[in-house]
C-alpha cells in the first residue's frame, strides 16, 4: 500500500509476498501463480523459498533465466519491443527521488491501457482500470545491481507459462522468446487472451490453473 516513491528496491516490492511464504509451515507447498512484472517477483520467491512452491506458473509474465542478472528479460524488452515508436503510447515515465535518479516510475495511460492490455476485455473493466490506475515502477536497475537467482533455488522448481495469443503488451513472440531463453516444464497457450487474460478469458485461465494443481500440486 505504499507510494512507489517509498519502494527503493524491487526485493521491498516483493515484500508482502516473501511475508506470507515465510509465514507458512514447513510441511504446506503453495502453487505460485505471476502475472506480467510479478513474474519477477515469483522468480525472487521461487529462490527464496524452493521447498515450499509445488509449480510457479507464468501467465504472460516477465520469466527470468540463472544465468544473467534479474534485469535481463526486462532489459531485452525494453530493447527489442520498447524502442518501437509506438511501444508506450501515453504512459508517462518519472523520476521518483532526485537522490536517486535511476529510480523510475512508470504510469500506464489510458491509451496504452486501451490498445495495449485490456483491448478483448469488457468495457467495464477497462473502465474501473482507468480508475484504479497508481505508479509503478520495473525496477530495472536495481535488478541489474542484484545477484543472479540460483540454479539450488529459483531454477530447482517447476514452471509452466501460460502464453497469451492475443497479448499486444507482452507480445506473443517475446514470450516464447523468454520461453526458448529458459526453458520450463510446461508452455500451455490461451487462445484469446489478451495481456489481462483473468478478464479477457477468465474461464480458460482458470481452466489451465485447474489442470496444473491436478498435475503438480
Amino acid at each position: 500500500m505504499k507510494r512507489i516513491e517509498d519502494v527503493h528496491t524491487f526485493q521491498a516490492y516483493s515484500e508482502p509476498l516473501i511475508s506470507v511464504l515465510a509465514s507458512l509451515p514447513a510441511e504446506e507447498k503453495v502453487i505460485l501463480v505471476g502475472h506480467s512484472l510479478g513474474g519477477v517477483t515469483l522468480a525472487l520467491a521461487a529462490d527464496k523459498f524452493p521447498q515450499k512452491i509445488s509449480v510457479a506458473v507464468f501467465v504472460t509474465a516477465f520469466m527470468p533465466d540463472t544465468t544473467h542478472r534479474p534485469s535481463f528479460v526486462l532489459e531485452q524488452y525494453c530493447e527489442k519491443i520498447g524502442k518501437e515508436d509506438d511501444s508506450w503510447l501515453d504512459t508517462q515515465f518519472s523520476q521518483c527521488d532526485e537522490s536517486n535518479p535511476s529510480h523510475i516510475s512508470m504510469l500506464f495511460g489510458r491509451e496504452f491501457l486501451t490498445i495495449k492490455l485490456y483491448q478483448l476485455c469488457p468495457p467495464e473493466d477497462l473502465e474501473l482500470a482507468k480508475m484504479l490506475l497508481r505508479p509503478g515502477s520495473m525496477f530495472i536497475d536495481n535488478l541489474s545491481k542484484a545477484s543472479k537467482f540460483s540454479d539450488e533455488g529459483y531454477g530447482s522448481v517447476k514452471r509452466v507459462y501460460l502464453v497469451c495469443e492475443e497479448d499486444i503488451g507482452l507480445p506473443k513472440h517475446f514470450q516464447h522468446w523468454m520461453i526458448q531463453n529458459y526453458p520450463v516444464n510446461e508452455v500451455m497457450e490461451i487462445k484469446g487472451g489478451d495481456h489481462m487474460a483473468m478478464l479477457s478469458e477468465p474461464q480458460k485461465l482458470c481452466d489451465c490453473l485447474s489442470q496444473i494443481s491436478l498435475k503438480y500440486a
